[in-house]
């Protein structure tokens, strides 16, 4: 199996098994076929697995993916539901099946609930709650949620880690971590996707999604951030009923924002709501960095008063003041056209490689600039121009980091929400004040003072230091017991290469050096004779030409 290059390949050889098995199954044997694994795809006979070629021409890449993975159940249900709100990854295509992946799937026994309660807890279900329904109200693939009223007589939701899932999911990540190896190994186009670099980034987010004590976090923040707003309302978290394994969450009756009918018939206002929706959207991004990564309508309820209550806070994104004021100048930079801004912000980013073609990556930016230049903002379509932005960055290997994707992609479905409630919904006009209010942040004298003040500081504690640093330095010189490490990187191919170069060259010249002794001795007439040649002489060719053979074929199969 040439060890198939898989870290702890033996004690997860059922789970590789089944996910080889699925792929093949799905028509994806070319591309595994790829990662020189011959011997463990021959071992487990896949090739006989895979389903008729009538059936797969039925189906799209895309969608065979996406059946792929909900067979494969929930960490790639969650990998795919996250790659479908990354379209600087993915094609529309595959955006667009990943999208239909279905976090539903069978809820575990009440039996298993109520032990991990306890468990988790410390005590009876009967001692936490004065009632607990045994039937949960929706069922994912991460956790379940069940109703509760606590002792206090406050409707609850208790969401439950799924038991063992977090250890599937450990072992799943290790696999992915390791195929997106072989991948980049084996197959040099795959480095335009980077694949261990998708895979690290889905770890972290799926690992955060796992601490449900992070998710009561992250509502305890969102709670302070709008404790002032009227038009928003998040869910209290019961401390002393969460762990990191259950969260218990205040209980939100309301209605789901997408149920367009239902929020008429209980006289409420669309076009209020399509509007404090979208404020609460642009506040967290704009004002505090901090933002609700999947405010799809599933996740978005409204209370009386046109009050909005978004729910599951396992997903958010975090932006940086560097990234923030990146946001800005971008914005500002898009609509005056000014394409050497863009091109600076993307550099301070750090996203645009060496190799990059400026000269046409200006035109074409130049081009998509163009299209949009004084456009009345109402006629704007966010979706669209995102998607042309992605386009754009994606032909030219441009990655933009995944936090302002997220955020890209959060305004985008905001965006589609306020026009299902409201068809003259125009995010673009709502978004101005909250841009330039962030732009005025970027330009506020106290905040040049503070960085001014943290420098100060740091000079302040350089020049304490220095003296005596540089006295140091000064007695080792004159003593003479200064030493310089140096630290080589990227070399070691480089260096093993010339070792085995040179260790080649040394046994050739000895080769060379037997050939000439023994030539000299195999017409002399000491010792036994052979057609009158030496014994010695001849045992001494065939010792040459011993080496001589191994030494080429190791250079051959060395290329």
């Amino acid at each position: 199996m040439s060890s198939i290059r898989l870290t702890h390949s033996y004690h997860n050889i059922k789970r590789y098994h089944q996910i080889l098995s699925v792929f093949f199954r799905y028509g994806f044997g070319g591309i595994i076929s790829q990662l020189k694994i011959n011997f463990f795809i021959k071992a487990f006979k896949y090739k006989n697995q895979n389903l008729k070629k009538s059936q797969l021409e039925k189906i799209s890449i895309a969608g065979r993916l996406r059946m792929a993975f909900e067979e494969l159940g929930p960490t790639f249900v969650k990998f795919g539901q996250i790659l479908s709100v990354r379209p600087d990854l993915l094609t529309e295509s595959y955006i667009e099946e990943f999208k239909k992946l279905q976090d539903d799937v069978p809820s575990f026994s009440a039996e298993k609930a109520i032990k991990e309660i306890e468990t988790q807890l410390g005590k009876t279900v009967e001692q936490l709650f004065s009632f607990f329904d045994e039937t949960p109200i929706a069922s994912a693939s991460i956790s379940q949620v069940h109703r509760a009223v606590t002792k206090n007589s406050e409707q609850v939701i208790v969401k439950i880690q799924r038991p063992n899932v977090k250890n599937t999911i450990d072992t799943d990540l290790r696999i992915l971590f390791n195929l997106a190896k072989l991948i980049e190994k084996s197959i040099p186009e795959s480095h335009l996707f980077a694949p261990s670099v998708i895979i690290n980034e889905f770890s972290k987010t799926i690992r955060r999604e796992l601490d449900f004590y992070r998710e009561g976090q992250n509502i305890e923040r969102f709670r302070r951030n709008f404790s002032d707003d009227e038009t928003v309302y998040m869910p209290k978290v019961y401390w002393e009923l969460t762990t990191d394994r259950i969260v218990t969450m205040e209980y939100i009756d309301g209605i789901k924002i997408s149920e367009i009918d239902e929020l008429k018939a209980a006289g409420l206002d669309k076009k209020k709501i399509a509007v404090n929706g979208a404020q609460l959207v642009l506040e967290q991004i704009f004002e505090h960095g901090f933002f609700h990564a999947d405010p799809h309508p599933g996740n978005i309820f409204v209370l009386p008063n046109n009050v909005i209550a978004p729910l599951d806070f396992g997903m958010v994104g975090h932006l940086d003041e560097e990234q923030m004021e990146a946001v800005g100048t971008l914005l500002t930079a898009f609509v005056k056209k000014d394409v050497k801004k863009i091109i600076s912000v993307l550099i301070d980013l750090g996203v645009m490689e060496n190799t990059l073609d400026i000269r046409n990556f200006k035109l074409d930016l130049s081009d998509f600039l163009d299209r949009y230049y004084q456009v009345p903002l109402y006629q704007f379509d966010m979706k669209k121009i995102l998607n042309e932005m992605i386009v754009l960055m994606r032909n030219y290997h441009i990655r933009l980091p995944g936090e302002l994707t997220l955020m890209g992609k959060a305004l985008v479905t905001e965006e589609s929400v306020g026009r299902a409630l409201d068809p003259e919904f125009d995010m673009i006009t709502l978004a101005k004040p909250y841009v330039k209010k962030m732009m005025i942040r970027k330009l506020d004298p106290r905040k040049y003072l503070r960085e001014f003040v943290a420098t100060l500081d740091e000079f302040t504690r350089l020049f304490k230091i220095l003296p005596s640093e540089v006295k140091l330095i000064m007695a080792k010189v004159k003593k003479g017991k200064l030493n310089i490490q140096f630290e080589h990187r990227g070399l070691d191919d480089l260096i093993a290469g010339l070792n085995r170069t040179g260790n080649r060259l040394s046994f050739s010249l000895i080769i060379s050096a037997l050939i000439i002794g023994f030539s000299l001795i195999v017409h002399s007439d000491n010792g036994p004779q052979i057609f009158d040649l030496s014994v010695f002489g001849i045992f001494g060719y065939l010792i040459a030409a011993f080496f001589g053979l191994w030494l080429a074929i190791k250079i051959f199969r060395n290329k």
